[in-house]
């Protein structure tokens, strides 16, 4: 009796760790962010107010690959303006792999107001 309880109990503790380490990596694998526009972050793209191009280059490079099981890691990345702060605007990134590979990423804006802009990129 004593020792079913004892597995019991193991058995719950492992499912706990696995669960919390699953929870952990969802959030900190997200690929989505808000950004406030400001007199830093803020640029100018066509006449529309944007998120300057090193803000969405440096959160992307940093929430790219947040823990060793997620994402590669990558250095060097690079966008060509500024993303506009209009919901659906897109660009693409680049970055570079730890082998030299070069690597596209497909930026876009899912929500934007006038002092904020949401997005994400793809993996």
């Amino acid at each position: 009796m004593q020792r079913t309880k004892f597995l019991v109990g193991v058995g719950g503790c492992v499912t706990a760790v696995v669960a919390l380490g699953g929870l952990g990596t969802y959030l900190l694998a997200g690929t989505e962010s808000t950004t406030g526009l400001d007199d830093h972050t803020t640029a100018s793209v066509d006449g529309h107010r944007a998120l300057a191009a090193n803000i969405v280059a440096g959160r992307t490079e940093s929430k790219y690959h947040p823990l060793p099981w997620v994402g590669d890691k990558l250095s060097d990345v690079t966008c060509p303006s500024g993303l506009k702060a209009v919901t659906g605007a897109t660009l693409i990134c680049t970055a570079k792999k730890g082998d030299g590979a070069t690597v596209k990423i497909p930026v876009r804006v899912t929500k934007a107001d006038a002092k904020s802009v949401t997005w994400k990129f793809e993996r």
